[in-house]
């Protein structure tokens, strides 16, 4: 059976790019932190990401902090911090706020107070992209980075989380952007590395898969590359809508992410329709990755006013630079069968 991998917002594939920067890496055996010649060349390589990941964020002058992933870099910023958000943030960055902020049936949130809040510049689930506030404390830069033209000198936060393994870099490897001379207080004590931030010797080999992986990704987005995806992702609703026109589709009447769609069809729950398309040779999810296996409405959905009938039986189909119009299809075409059948079967 050919598979077809449909949930690139839960992770990507590795690029070439990532993969030839970290394999070359191996061979680059000393420590950062040391002073030698071994040490210097290992310190070359961490700089030069560090260097390629601001570039590609359009954080030139900014500090790049490196640390295991987007979720670490939310507790790097945000603990001991009193931050306002709202629902649709994810869990990472969930766990250390007050929930407060409101969100409309489209997904957006709306900030009283920027200095102390923090929100998501795109949305994993629905793909719904916000209006960044100026002064805005943190945002979740994460799902945003390498798909959508953003600069983190312009967006007016003072803080942005990020993520290799969202735009074809290794996992375990993210990093918090700060403005420079923005305190952060260290949640990992011990060395000093990353000027006292971040103790712990550099993930030598995933650091430099992300430069390399950041580096292409803003090249692809140069170049339009996601143009395409987003007239597949529209085929794709499109496809669907035509041949069952009571699909809620979210989030579409705002600005999206070019590759995300999230639609329901009520009291057919997502983590079935998850587990039939796997059969079917299709990849997809039922919402963020890190919330997967947790039967419950989402948490996104309900926040924009949905029921639990929509918020449990919405799915996720997120596109990637690879996918083509045939994959779309064929996945529309095996969906809308699952739906006959459940519809069958609800008679």
């Amino acid at each position: 059976m050919k598979r077809t991998y449909l949930d690139h917002n839960a992770t990507t594939p590795l690029r070439p790019e990532a993969r030839a920067a970290m394999t070359a890496a191996m061979d680059v055996f000393g420590n950062p932190s040391s002073v030698h010649a071994e040490g210097r060349a290992a310190k070359s390589l961490v700089e030069k990401a560090r260097a390629q990941v601001a570039s590609a964020l359009g954080a030139d002058g900014a500090d790049v902090i490196f640390t295991s992933s987007a979720t670490e870099a939310a507790a790097l910023f945000l603990a001991g911090r009193d931050m306002a958000g709202a629902d649709v943030e994810h869990d990472a960055v969930g766990a250390w706020i007050d929930a407060s902020l409101s969100v409309d049936a489209d997904g957006l949130v709306s900030v009283n107070d920027a200095g102390r809040s923090t929100l998501q510049l795109a949305n994993s689930e629905t793909g719904v992209v916000q209006s960044l506030p100026e002064g805005l404390a943190l945002c979740d830069m994460t799902q945003a980075f390498g798909k959508l033209p953003l600069a983190f000198n312009w967006s007016g936060a003072t803080a942005a989380l990020i993520s290799a393994h969202k735009l074809g870099g290794p996992k375990g490897i993210g990093a918090l952007v700060i403005k420079r001379g923005t305190d952060v207080a260290a949640q990992l004590k011990g060395g000093g590395q990353e000027l006292g931030r971040r103790a712990g010797t550099e993930n030598l080999i995933g650091i430099a898969g992300f430069g390399a992986a950041a580096e292409a990704a803003a090249r692809d987005l140069a170049d339009g590359a996601w143009d395409e995806v987003a007239r597949l992702r529209d085929v794709l609703e499109t496809t669907i809508a035509a041949a069952a026109p009571e699909t809620i589709f979210i989030g579409q009447r705002a600005k999206r992410l070019p590759n995300t769609s999230c639609f329901a069809t009520p009291h057919w729950k997502g983590e079935t329709q998850v587990m039939q398309m796997d059969l079917a040779g299709f990849a997809i999810s039922a919402g963020s990755a890190c919330s997967s296996g947790k039967v419950r409405a989402s948490k996104v959905l309900t926040a924009m006013g949905y029921g639990e009938d929509v918020a449990a039986s919405a799915i996720r189909v997120s596109l990637g630079l690879d996918t083509t119009e045939d994959d779309i299809l064929r996945f529309a075409k095996a969906w809308l069968q699952k739906r006959e059948k459940f519809n069958a079967r609800a008679a």
